[in-house]
């Protein structure tokens, strides 16, 4: 994205697009590679790494950097808005989650099952309506609501219909869980795992563009350091499980801000290089070992 707006005068959106569609194509490669000769997952996606890399050197050319400059790339993480529309962000967001939730329990109460009391929404309603307020207050104090939260919640609410609301979703948990039964339902698991496989690198693309967005420019460390350790450490801290079949978007994005939390706590106690890696990974495998004993207890209630 970088090299073809910069260096060959791309318009920032086809610039932008061509980066996106060569996360979907190199998802769709690994994942086809995954499918088809039968690697393990973690194989193809470690070579992908180094290959990937290489290409991005190699890309990038003698200099090493590439200097970000156009608005439209830059204002993706560099946009702020107002403190009025920061309020009117917020009401839609309440009245949004208030018209969805209500929705769902009329749907629910049509189709016969069990709706839950009315205190219990109210209270959901009220806690939610509570953290809106509270964060765009904070952000309002500063710069105010930035175009990339946005984004990011965009993102967020997507893969949360996707996941929950769609016969797509409920494959995805179901090749997760147990892909055995799920080919014996008729599902095709090669065809949801390579869908799988595109969309997160295509989501790995955009973070990509982001991150170049933020930092104004893209250089041979980019992607690097402890990136890779914090985008797997903040799912699985908040309960998605690495053997597959459980976890929610909205878990996901929970574990991220708590290991985004610890690791921004470490750097405000200036603590060394070596200390944060040993804390976020003992912290890692903490909550692997969590998942692990509870698969277990719950293959050992299937059995009894």
């Amino acid at each position: 994205m970088a090299v073809l707006n910069v260096k060959h005068g791309w318009s920032p959106y086809t610039a932008i697009a061509a980066g996106v569609v060569a996360g979907v194509v190199i998802g769709t490669i690994q994942g086809f590679l995954f499918t088809r000769f039968g690697l393990p997952s973690f194989v193809v996606t470690l070579a992908g790494l180094l290959t990937w890399q290489g290409a991005q050197l190699k890309v990038l050319g003698e200099t090493g950097t590439v200097n970000i400059t156009d608005p439209k790339i830059t204002g993706l993480t560099g946009t702020f808005y107002s403190d009025t529309v920061g309020w009117i962000i917020a009401a839609v967001c309440i009245g949004a989650f208030a018209l969805v939730s209500l929705g769902g329990r009329r749907r629910r109460i049509k189709a016969g099952l069990p709706a839950g009391p009315i205190a219990v929404l109210v209270v959901q309603l009220v806690v939610v309506a509570g953290a809106i307020i509270a964060t765009v207050a904070v952000l309002n104090s500063d710069r105010g609501v930035p175009l990339a939260a946005l984004i990011l919640l965009g993102f967020v609410v997507l893969f949360q219909f996707i996941t929950t609301r769609t016969r797509f979703g409920r494959y995805i948990y179901a090749v997760g869980g147990n892909a055995e039964a799920a080919r014996r339902a008729g599902v095709s698991v090669s065809g949801i795992r390579i869908t799988v496989f595109a969309i997160a690198s295509m989501m790995a693309a955009i973070g990509g563009i982001m991150a170049a967005s933020r930092l104004l420019a893209v250089n041979q460390s980019s992607g690097g350091s402890d990136l890779l350790l914090l985008a797997i450490a903040g799912p699985v801290i908040a309960g998605t499980s690495l053997f597959g079949g459980r976890g929610t978007v909205w878990s996901a994005l929970l574990g991220a801000l708590v290991i985004g939390s610890i690791s921004n706590g470490m750097d405000l106690l200036a603590l060394q290089s070596s200390v944060k890696f040993m804390v976020t990974g003992g912290v890692l495998l903490a909550a692997v070992i969590v998942d692990a004993l509870a698969r277990q207890q719950r293959q050992a209630a299937g059995r009894v």
